[in-house]
């Protein structure tokens, strides 16, 4: 995964112009969470607006559905008038002989009929069926039951219904508008043997006036409990099922929502149910619902691309000003880096970071050339003094032919002491002169450090013991010069040992790890921390401190390398000195 994204992301971002980066940023931190905040505003606008419709549509279903019951009701009052008039049930049921009797059974009907019609002109016609055959029909009032109207849905329907209201509909024909019907049977007082059928004809935009006003975009439907349109705004669905039309159906409840297809669209459907179990259904397409939500969010999406187009500008100017000036510095540092330190008299690029940048470049450049010009000076002035030490140095072979001579004289004398003392601090200086060399083995080291503690034996005669515990194969390996040495000088001066026995000095090198450790352990009186800080300090006169080797260890062999010092008030010290085992000479 890291080097995929290292090659395809990391890299090409990395390689693009300054320029190009600010584009790619502000696409990223800018038009990206612009776009997905118009999507998300768009999202919470139009679940907003579908619930507040939702609750607008409950509420118009409501009052549609509170509209219509009373419309019904009061027909019923008007039927139930009529069922319960024991003088109309008197004139229907009468034997009527030859005689004009009748005619008061057509004034009466006739008043009741108009004084309806006239209190209710909702009503498009109103009249009465009856199988009395000795009661002539008017065809207008009164009515005869044929076989042909035997046979129809109302009559057979009003078979069944023992006396309640029944509701008929009647789709828009060629021949006249769609049709609302009110019927009862006439049978007060003789259930078994009707004497009529009461019949109230209603135009169907009567009833459709109802909930016309609250339609409001929405698409208005009554169904009866069996789910067939009794109103509609398109009169040709009247008398089909609406349940039909839907995807999904309705459920048993009274009242409620759900998501549906109507005519290839989704849709919101809201329902109510009447006290006769017909149901008021509300259907909005959501393409109306959203189209106020796509309406702001357009107009935000112009917005943004209109604020974006500035700021693409504004970008490309900054840039551009931007890479000006950065491809000024970047000519001032390939200057430097060719060697071209004479300075420069190129405009100056303001008082911001890349103009503090170019000054300081400027005054840099300046230091730079003063600094490389005072160094030139100062090593003619070493490489002089090294001349001139070099003739005053004295020569090696004559050191060493000196300190022979004065070994002569020893013998001669019969001094076997100042002999041993002159013969290893010859073999000290041969071996730490070393050519010039800052490398030796640890064998060379060793015979170093063991010349040096051979003349300290005879300075400090009886006060001294050496223990050696070398494990030959190190003795190959490399060490900086004078490693060992100043460690045992360290303790013999420092340790403070105790008269009465003398000091033991325990110089010990072995293989521990990937490593090589050289440790120097005495039994001395050993130091406090702040002693011990202090031997740690590198301060001028000190010749090879402890620091001091320290460094040229790091220095020679890394910073895993180097010198641990371990002391403790009374009970001695113990420095130990890391190395490398991969470092042959």
């Amino acid at each position: 995964m890291r080097p995929f994204y290292r090659k395809y992301i990391y890299m090409p971002f990395v390689d693009l112009s300054f320029r190009s980066k600010l584009f790619l940023v502000f696409v990223l931190v800018t038009i990206i969470p612009m776009m997905l905040l118009v999507y998300f505003s768009f999202e919470l606008t139009k679940s907003k607006l579908t619930e507040q419709l939702y609750i607008n549509m409950m509420n118009s279903t409501a009052q549609i559905t509170k509209n219509l019951e009373n419309k019904l009701d009061s027909y019923e009052h008007i039927s139930a008038s009529i069922y319960l008039d024991n003088r109309l049930a008197n004139y229907l049921t009468t034997e009527y002989q030859d005689d004009p009797s009748y005619l008061d059974v057509y004034n009466y009907i006739g008043n009741r009929i108009d004084t309806i019609m006239a209190a209710y002109p909702d009503f498009d016609s109103a009249f009465i069926y009856s199988d009395n055959p000795s009661l002539p029909k008017d065809n207008y009032y009164i009515k005869p039951i044929t076989p042909e109207v035997e046979e129809t849905e109302l009559v057979q329907k009003l078979k069944q219904s023992y006396g309640n209201i029944i509701h008929l509909s009647s789709p828009q024909t060629t021949d006249g508008p769609a049709m609302f019907t009110l019927a009862r049977l006439l049978n007060n007082n003789s259930n078994q043997y009707p004497y009529g059928m009461l019949v109230f004809q209603i135009s169907e935009s009567v009833i459709y006036s109802l909930m016309e006003k609250e339609a409001g975009g929405k698409d208005i439907f009554i169904m009866n409990d069996q789910g067939v349109i009794l109103s509609s705004a398109d009169k040709k669905l009247i008398n089909t099922r609406l349940p039909e039309l839907l995807d999904p159906h309705f459920d048993d409840s009274l009242s409620g929502r759900f998501d549906t297809t109507y005519q290839g669209v989704k849709a919101l459907a809201v329902y109510n149910t009447l006290k006769n179990g017909w149901k008021t259904v509300s259907i909005f397409p959501y393409e109306s619902i959203i189209k106020d939500a796509k309406s702001l969010s357009q107009l935000m999406i112009k917005v943004s691309l209109a604020f974006i187009g500035v700021a693409l500008l504004l970008i490309y100017i900054t840039a551009s000003l931007f890479s000006k000036r950065i491809r000024t510095l970047i000519r001032m540092i390939r200057r430097i880096e060719r060697g071209d330190f004479t300075p420069t008299h190129e405009e100056q690029l303001g008082s911001d970071e890349i103009g503090q940048l170019h000054f300081a470049f400027q005054q840099m450049t300046i230091r730079l050339r003063s600094l490389i010009t005072e160094v030139y000076q100062k090593e003619l002035q070493s490489k002089e003094a090294e001349l001139d030490l070099l003739q005053a140095q004295i020569n090696p072979h004559f050191l060493y032919n000196t300190l022979g001579s004065i070994s002569s004289l020893a013998i001669k004398h019969q001094d076997p002491q100042i002999q041993e003392m002159v013969l290893n601090l010859a073999k000290f200086y041969r071996i730490s002169l070393n050519k010039g060399k800052s490398v030796l083995t640890i064998n060379e080291e060793l015979k170093l450090t063991q010349s040096y503690n051979a003349i300290q034996l005879i300075r400090f005669k009886g006060q001294l013991n050496f223990i050696y515990t070398i494990n030959q194969a190190i003795l190959p390996y490399s060490t900086v010069k004078l490693a060992l040495q100043p460690f045992v000088e360290n303790a013999i001066i420092h340790a403070v040992w105790n008269q009465e026995r003398p000091l033991n000095i325990h110089i010990k090198g072995v293989f521990e790890n990937d490593s090589i450790i050289l440790s120097v352990i005495d039994d001395g009186m050993g130091m406090s921390r702040e002693t011990l800080l202090s031997l740690l300090e590198d301060k001028p006169g000190r010749g090879y401190g402890i620091s001091n080797v320290d460094r040229r260890i790091k220095l020679k062999f890394g910073e895993n390398y180097g010198v641990h010092v371990y002391s403790r008030l009374g009970a001695g010290t113990t420095v130990q000195i890391i190395l490398p085992q991969n470092a042959l000479l």
